[in-house]
């Protein structure tokens, strides 16, 4: 049936044009524990129930109209029936959000919100009057109980679901109250969470609901007369606007069901959508990911399109129906790509319909949804993200990203790829916060955009993908990290390892913040949890230390500091400070820690991991003792250098002494960064009083290989020092030559899959490729990198072009004579990495399978004859990280130039090294000598391409393009169209894949980025077949 919305004022029109409508239409209720008989109530019903408990409200001696009538219930048809009673009674409805289980905060909710809304009439059951109590509040309390009693026998039956038509038989004409206020006028206030008081009440008008539904109707068209699934509570602002007020727009059904039953068993929830041909739901990631575990758990039959799948209660297996689910949105959290390519999967095997799961954003402020994805995976998937994007803006919605300049101190629009605040204006978009005007000036930017808090980047498509909340970050020294992406990693490490649930969250440490993890074991989790049959009854310290070992080890490559871990005892599980969605609240948890709420937890779970770890090492220590008595002459497990130098490696990633490390394991896989190995350098030189290149700590990761570069190193230092030619002994030295030049670095030796060569770029050095290399960990390959000579005294610089290749091509097939090759150039690299895969290509040692261009066109002369000494210099500093981007630029604009004169290298140095960061410089360990030798390296390699041309063709090619240099082209667009599209002049038709990542030219594999890279990086290698 087609329904019409003309003339639909308010929320009460809309009630009332659909009881007079549908009779037939109207609510589904399964109570708790029952999932196979619900109730029925017709939205004609409703609206007369609604109206006779509006006149037993309107009778209170405290009501006014407009004025708040507080809703504490939790079931939801109370919710509804309440909510229409307080509408039609003419009063401003807010519906109240759980109350914690922590006494105090709990008081201190009621406190808030009873001083916020100016002591209101509270409607409650009378089961939760005690709840109220102790808290020093000014609310006027009645129960439902009561205000039926008053109202008569009769609206027991709406409570109870043997309903009758009381429309025109509750006698009391309604003409009396019929709405009179406009659109704009108030319909509800909605708390935001703040259960210790601090709670904020958004204004909601009858404008911006009717708007969000009609902008969600208009998003995805659904099929008619099928109905919506809610099994989330009634008071976020998602479950009534998302799915109570859409379905009352659309004139369908609504089917409402515990919470309880669906997480417990979350197959129930594909039961329903089955069952009842459903259309339209809302599921959170957590539960979807809880989804494709418990069907691939209960899965009993063979794969295949809707093969697979749950057995009822005869053992017969269930075959689902979901060809009528259109529009199952996801939100209130990040979305993670793996579960939701297994979601569509499992949702499509059953008849739904590609695209149907929509991950979405909203809040409070916007009447819940307001950007939704419509091509959710494939859409992500094809750009490698991580995380879903959100795709677009409802009809009536705009949104932009801005970040704030900092030569300007003033806002701008973010390009695509950068990541800025998420910004919002429309019809649906709120306008105040409830008595709280400081609140409402801070939430809109001068030009009265809504700032949401949320940290997003927005895509070359305009679509957004969240990056954290602006607030929710933990900061460590100075270095802010989202706590998302911290939890996300956390969880990956930790899956599988007998963890229900963990939460991240930051908490006061000696003098910074510290990253927080408190996890649940199976061993506790409640019987309900879709995961407690999975329980490990003889959890130890021993698997304490293995998941505190892992999440140290994950913490450390996310924030480069040391986690505080602990787990839950089965006594904190009522203090969780839990939302109706699910959700843990960071904010609560760190004000528990931090009173010292989980004091006793911190105290056992340290007593048991150190407990495990002694007892680890007392077994260890025998079975080395008897390992050295029935095998005389054995190499100790570690010298006393190497020793030292696993302390430096512990020390340089603030980790604890009993780390699990050991002698052959390389630092990339500890989870070191540039910055880590400067610090490690640091700490090396002042231990031993020398000056460690770092290429020697990059060629010897592991303590063991650099323990013996450093015996060679300290010798030669001891013979110069002293003058000999000879050690005393008058045996040769076997030192290592000072013009020995190899290009390779190692970053990881071992793997199954095909490896990966990565050439460096117009800087020469490969320490840009440390971040990327961490993220590639899971893809199981060798990783090799090629560096240009000269940053070591007596390396010669390359001449030109075929000599560089010449001896890649030469060191590559040293360490792998046989193809398939795999090859990437960073920048410059690419062309160097082309002429690379020629030269094999032409000798037929088997293919070049994969080649990669990181954001380099083939033709690159123009650009190489402007790069002078000092331009080269200037790009070096920038790419390290000792000048910003606005100050790079403000220099290039002086257009000094060398004319190859050493006086203007000179002042060009000195201009350099003034704007330097100080600290940075410090960091890198490089002074003028320094940065002067790596501009003449980066120089020498920018000066012998002056004349390249490329020709020839190679077999494919994957082009890895970012945010364009500002030198070389407008737009991202015309960089794309008309510079890196010529790469298919030099390979074979169809040949060349164009693949978008974030970030910019020099920051594309940089720390915001990088994670987004590796993963197209490591489709691509797939989709290469290597």
């Amino acid at each position: 049936m087609k329904v019409s919305n003309s003339g639909t004022v308010t929320l009460e029109d809309l009630l009332r044009t659909r009881a007079a409508q549908h009779q037939s239409r109207g609510l589904l209720l399964y109570p708790p524990g029952n999932t196979s008989t619900p109730t029925s109530v017709s939205y004609a019903k409703l609206y007369a129930s609604a109206s006779k408990n509006a006149q037993a409200i309107r009778a209170l001696a405290s009501f006014g109209e407009n004025k708040p009538v507080l809703l504490h219930v939790h079931d939801h048809f109370d919710t509804i029936l309440w909510f229409w009673s307080i509408r039609l009674a003419r009063g401003l409805p807010v519906l109240s959000t759980p109350f914690s289980n922590v006494d105090e905060y709990r008081k201190m909710h009621i406190q808030g919100f009873s001083s916020l809304l100016e002591s209101p009439i509270c409607i409650t059951r009378a089961a939760f009057m005690p709840r109220f109590d102790a808290a020093k509040h000014s609310l006027k309390l009645h129960t439902i109980e009561a205000l039926e009693q008053e109202d008569g026998p009769e609206s027991d039956l709406y409570r109870h679901g043997n309903h009758t038509d009381a429309a025109s038989s509750n006698g009391h004409s309604q003409e009396s109250l019929q709405d009179v206020d406009g659109r704009e006028s108030l319909a509800m206030l909605m708390l935001t969470s703040g259960s210790t008081g601090n709670a904020k009440a958004v204004c909601i008008t009858h404008e911006m609901v009717l708007s969000s539904v009609a902008g969600k109707a208009d998003a995805r068209h659904l099929p008619a007369d099928r109905p919506f699934l809610n099994w989330i509570g009634l008071d976020p602002v998602g479950a009534l606007i998302e799915i109570h007020m859409h379905a009352l727009w659309a004139g369908v059904d609504e089917i409402h069901v515990s919470a309880a039953d669906i997480v417990s068993s979350p197959t129930v929830f594909l039961d329903l959508l089955s069952r009842h041909r459903v259309s339209r739901s809302f599921a959170p990631n957590f539960f979807l990911a809880s989804l494709v575990s418990a069907v691939g758990t209960s899965t009993k039959t063979g794969e295949g399109s809707g093969g697979g799948g749950d057995e009822d209660a005869n053992g017969t297996p269930r075959r689902w129906d979901l060809s009528n689910l259109a529009w199952l949105v996801s939100g209130g959290e990040a979305n993670d790509m793996e579960t939701c390519v297994k979601v569509s999967s499992l949702l499509e095997g059953f008849g739904a319909p590609r695209g149907v799961l929509s991950p979405g954003f909203g809040m409070t402020e916007t009447c819940a949804g307001c950007i939704y994805s419509h091509d959710c995976p494939g859409y992500d998937l094809a750009r490698g993200y991580g995380v879903a994007s959100l795709g677009r803006c409802i009809k009536g919605m705009e949104m932009r990203v801005t970040v704030l300049e900092n030569s300007t101190q003033q806002r701008r629009s973010a390009q695509p790829g950068e990541t800025g605040d998420l910004e919002l204006r429309g019809t649906m978009v709120f306008r105040a916060y409830y008595r709280n005007a400081t609140a409402t000036a801070e939430a809109f930017t001068p030009d009265g955009w809504f700032r949401t808090g949320d940290r997003a980047v927005l895509d070359t498509k305009g679509y957004p993908c969240l990056s954290g909340r602006s607030k929710e970050v933990v900061n460590i020294n100075g270095v802010k990290t989202p706590i998302s992406d911290i939890q996300l990693l956390l969880e990956r490490a930790v899956e599988g390892k007998g963890v229900a649930r963990l939460v991240v969250f930051p908490s006061r440490a000696a003098h910074t913040e510290q990253v927080t993890v408190a996890y649940l074991p199976l061993h506790v989790a409640p019987a309900a949890h879709p995961r407690a049959r999975q329980r490990n009854t003889t959890y130890a310290g021993s698997d304490a230390a293995e998941i505190e070992c892992l999440l140290v080890k994950e913490c450390l490559l996310a924030t480069s500091s040391r986690p505080l871990v602990f787990a839950l005892s089965a006594d904190s599980l009522p203090l969780l400070p839990t939302t109706t969605l699910g959700k843990i609240s960071r904010a609560k948890m760190r004000s528990l820690f931090e009173e010292g709420a989980f004091a006793a937890d911190v105290a056992r779970y340290r007593s048991a991991v150190e407990s495990s770890r002694l007892h680890q090492r007392q077994r260890n220590g025998a079975s080395s003792k008897v390992e050295r008595k029935h095998q005389p002459g054995v190499r100790p497990a570690i010298s006393e250098a190497e020793a030292s130098l696993l302390q430096d490696f512990i020390r340089a990633r603030d980790g604890d002494p009993e780390f699990d490390i050991d002698v052959d394991m390389p630092v990339w896989e500890l989870g070191f960064t540039s910055m880590t190995l400067i610090r490690l350098k640091h700490a090396i030189d002042k231990r031993l009083g020398i000056s460690l290149p770092l290429v020697t700590l990059m060629k010897n990761p592991t303590a063991r290989s650099l323990a013996a570069a450093l015996s060679d190193m300290l010798l030669l230092n001891k013979l110069n020092q002293n003058g000999h030619d000879t050690p005393p002994n008058g045996a040769t030295p076997q030192v290592p030559s000072q013009t020995h030049y190899n290009p390779v670095v190692t970053f990881r030796s071992t793997g199954s899959r095909t490896p990966l060569w990565l050439v460096h770029p117009g800087v020469g050095e490969v320490l840009v490729f440390a971040g990327l290399v961490q993220h590639l960990t899971d893809d199981d390959r060798p990783v090799y990198a090629f560096r240009a000579p000269g940053f070591k005294p007596g390396e010669q610089h390359f001449e030109s072009v075929s000599q560089a290749v010449d001896t890649y091509v030469a060191a590559l097939r040293r360490r792998q004579p046989r193809g398939p090759y795999a090859l990437a150039g960073y920048s410059y690299g690419a062309m160097l990495a082309l002429e690379m895969a020629k030269r094999l290509q032409d000798d037929k040692r088997e293919e070049v399978r994969f080649l990669g261009s990181f954001n380099l066109p083939p033709h690159i002369k123009t650009r190489m004859r402007h790069l002078n000494w000092n331009l080269c210099l200037l790009n070096l500093a920038y790419f390290v990280g000792l000048i910003s981007d606005e100050r790079a630029a403000r220099i290039e604009e002086l257009g000094y130039d060398d004319e190859a004169n050493p006086e203007h290298r000179s002042q060009a140095l000195a201009i350099i090294l003034g704007a330097a960061d100080k600290a940075r410089l410090e960091e890198l360990g490089i002074g003028e000598a320094e940065l002067a030798r790596w501009a003449d390296v980066a120089y020498g390699l920018q000066h012998m391409a002056v004349d390249y041309e490329p020709s020839g063709q190679v077999d494919s090619i994957d082009v890895f393009h970012a945010v364009l240099l500002r030198a070389v082209a407008a737009t991202r667009e015309a960089w794309l169209r008309d510079h890196l599209s010529r790469w298919q002049e030099f390979c074979k038709t169809g040949g060349v894949r164009f693949r978008e990542v974030g970030g910019a030219h020099y920051t594309m594999i940089g720390p915001d980025y990088v994670a987004g890279f590796a993963m197209v990086l490591k489709q691509a290698l797939r989709d290469r077949g290597v």
